[in-house]
């Protein structure tokens, strides 16, 4: 199949060699240039324009777009809209609020162009292992890129899971669920840390991953990290981000009214990671000196 790629970071790029590897014809894109003439060493079809990208596709056209969510994604369709005409399809593979989606999906459509949503999953393992695909859309517009799909994914890891936005909405919970899990693994592992057993925390990883209900690909990466930086992890600081997915998970439930305490602490505790210091530990502090006289410390 042939179809147009915009995007061509981390994932974008990997994704792009891993449908050439499959046969299919890439046009590929990407704002800096740099990236669109290495991948054209590797048999894809470079364009350095949205305007060329899209001259070099056949009718019906297909692109997929893989850049950041928001402004950025936005100001991307809006371009491609210059240049596509009707009974053409836009591919969202970036981290877009469902809302977003179905926002998009309606007034594409009454230009007559398809939008499918295709959440991804897979990171920078996706090349090799394959990318678990959670695609949302009609039917039509999705049925027709199933090959490009099917060559991303890996064996039953892609789903046509609902209607327009639906692809986007079940990789947002997807991320909550990780938020909770890489939680408690982190909560587990600091536990032990702090024992006074000298534990092996590599060792144990690699345990857990042979026949214990808590066996994970993430575990598997905790075990890849200990043995790269060692039981302390020395060189990193307790610095954590969030992309957005874990705050829309929490906004869900809240609007759902669905109970959800451990993804909202886990998404909680990511903000308290980024703070030097709490301004609400120090309003506590001063609270247990003034009502108890209990101690505090100071700098």
């Amino acid at each position: 199949m042939r179809i147009g790629f915009i995007g061509l970071g981390r994932m974008g790029a990997n994704m792009v060699r891993r449908l050439l590897r499959d046969g299919h014809e890439i046009v590929a894109y990407n704002r800096t240039p740099e990236k669109t003439h290495e991948i054209a060493t590797e048999g894809a079809t470079a364009a350095f324009t949205i305007e060329d990208l899209v001259a070099r596709l056949e009718r019906p056209r297909a692109v997929w777009i893989m850049v950041p969510a928001g402004d950025a994604t936005e100001a991307q369709i809006e371009e491609l809209l210059e240049h596509l005409e009707p009974g053409d399809t836009i591919v969202d593979g970036g981290n877009t609020n469902f809302h977003d989606d179905v926002r998009r999906h309606a007034a594409l459509k009454a230009k007559g162009i398809g939008y499918v949503d295709a959440g991804v999953s897979g990171g920078i393992w996706g090349l090799q292992v394959g990318y678990c695909l959670m695609v949302g859309g009609d039917t039509e517009a999705v049925v027709s890129l199933e090959p490009v799909f099917r060559s991303l994914a890996p064996e039953d890891g892609y789903l046509h899971v609902g209607g327009p936005g639906a692809g986007h909405y079940v990789k947002m919970i997807h991320n909550g669920i990780e938020y909770g899990m890489m939680q408690a693994y982190a909560e587990g592992f600091e536990i032990m840390h702090a024992s006074t057993y000298d534990l092996d925390l590599r060792g144990i990883a690699d345990l857990w991953n042979h026949g214990s209900v808590v066996r994970s690909w993430l575990l598997e990466l905790a075990a890849r990290a200990f043995a790269a930086q060692g039981n302390d992890l020395a060189h990193l600081r307790g610095w954590v981000a969030d992309s957005g997915e874990g705050r829309w998970t929490v906004q869900e439930a809240i609007d759902r009214d669905v109970p959800a305490p451990v993804i909202t602490l886990a998404l909680l505790n990511r903000f308290r990671s980024r703070q030097d210091d709490s301004y609400g530990a120090k309003v506590l502090a001063a609270l247990r000196n003034e009502f108890g006289g209990h101690a505090v410390k100071t700098d």
